[in-house]
């Protein structure tokens, strides 16, 4: 990039970095309008809610004010603290829909595991089978976690088989399992992200990567091409929900 005095960035490329910062507001607000439109149209009840707390959150604050004689002043607050809660509501009633339609697709976990925040290391599909069953290894702070997705018949083989090999390299770092699905002893798709944040944090950064490093050649086993996620049809949902999250 381009400098100016004092090594400052030149008025062309301040003025390019401001484009692209507007570019890309542009592109969330147009990706939350695309992502509010198609929500609505499936969830009738959205709008309700949405209206309901706007305008049941600002009544409140007027309300209270009347008491203290501070109604102007809080009901600014009141109609700030509706839209936000408005804005929880959306958000949560569009990641619901999107984890159900998700729900028992092949690489809905992948999918899920792709979108985790924070310091952990994804390999999606170290183990898979013809049938789309799917182990994928998440390396944290926890240890090492294997998500499994499919049948549990298959993925059962599959999991003690990457855990027998993983335990050679790890030593003593905690080896977690968990079969994503809705029968006992598994854990829904739309759980799986407050599951891994949940587990307890056991080793610390610099252990995560001498661990990822040793396991980096079992990232590269092949086997049969996983889709990466399942995407609801006609919908662009994943950066839908990063837009959501940016807000």
């Amino acid at each position: 990039m381009a400098g100016g005095k004092g090594g400052k960035p030149s008025k062309e490329a301040r003025a390019a970095a401001k484009a692209a910062r507007k570019q890309a507001s542009r592109e969330r607000r147009q990706q939350l309008w695309q992502a509010f439109n198609m929500q609505r149209k499936e969830d009738k009840a959205l709008l309700p809610l949405m209206i309901g707390a706007l305008v049941g959150t600002t009544v409140v604050f007027f309300l209270i004010g009347l008491i203290f004689d501070m109604q102007w002043f809080l009901l600014p607050l009141g109609l700030l603290l509706g839209v936000l809660f408005a804005f929880i509501i959306f958000g949560r009633r569009v990641q619901k829909n999107v984890y159900r339609k998700a729900e028992g697709q092949a690489g809905a976990a992948a999918w899920v595991l792709e979108n985790l925040q924070g310091k952990w290391r994804v390999a999606n599909g170290v183990a898979a089978t013809t049938q789309l069953d799917a182990v994928h290894r998440v390396i944290g702070l926890p240890g090492v976690i294997f998500v499994a997705e499919g049948s549990p018949q298959r993925v059962k083989s599959l999991i003690a088989q990457e855990k027998k090999r993983t335990a050679r390299l790890v030593g003593d770092t905690p080896i977690y399992e968990v079969i994503v699905g809705n029968d006992e002893g598994q854990t829904p798709l739309k759980d799986l992200q407050k599951f891994l944040t949940k587990l307890p944090r056991n080793i610390d950064v610099k252990r995560i990567d001498q661990i990822e490093g040793r396991l980096s050649a079992l990232s590269s086993r092949s086997g049969p091409a996983m889709p990466k996620g399942p995407m609801p049809p006609g919908a662009k949902m994943k950066g839908m929900q990063r837009a959501i999250r940016r807000r």
